[in-house]
This record gives structure tokens, C-alpha cells and sequence, in this order.
């Protein structure tokens, strides 16, 4: 059996990485607009996800999973 990877679990991959991701990153992983990134993000976080916003070196908005 195949299990089917979802954009939702695609979200959660990119945030798991050490640098997190940018909306512009999930965006082009997902295909979605940043309205529906954020308010996927915010599912998220509604599921029990720590979700962080950071910024990182070139002061662009980064989203990452706590404890990655």
C-alpha cells in the first residue's frame, strides 16, 4: 500500500528542516498562495504544532518547528 503524501505533510518537512522554510518557499513546494500558507500554518498550530517565526540573516520572515 502507497500512502499518498499530502501538501500538509510537505509543510511540515520544510519546517522540520534546521533553517525552516519562508512563505515563498511553501508556496512554491505547495503551489498554494500566502494566504492559504498562513492559514495552513495556523491548522497547524490549531493541531498542536509549536510553529515559530523567526527571521533570519537577510531579515526575511522564517516559520520552523520548535525543537528542530
Amino acid at each position: 500500500m502507497v500512502t499518498k503524501t499530502t501538501k500538509q505533510d510537505t509543510v511540515l518537512k520544510l519546517l522540520k528542516r534546521k533553517q525552516g522554510a519562508t512563505v515563498e518557499q511553501l508556496q512554491k513546494a505547495t503551489g498554494w498562495q500566502p494566504h492559504s500558507v498562513r492559514a495552513a500554518l495556523t491548522g497547524l498550530r490549531k493541531k498542536g504544532h509549536d510553529i515559530r517565526r523567526e527571521k533570519n540573516a537577510k531579515d526575511v520572515t522564517v516559520y520552523k518547528l520548535a525543537n528542530q
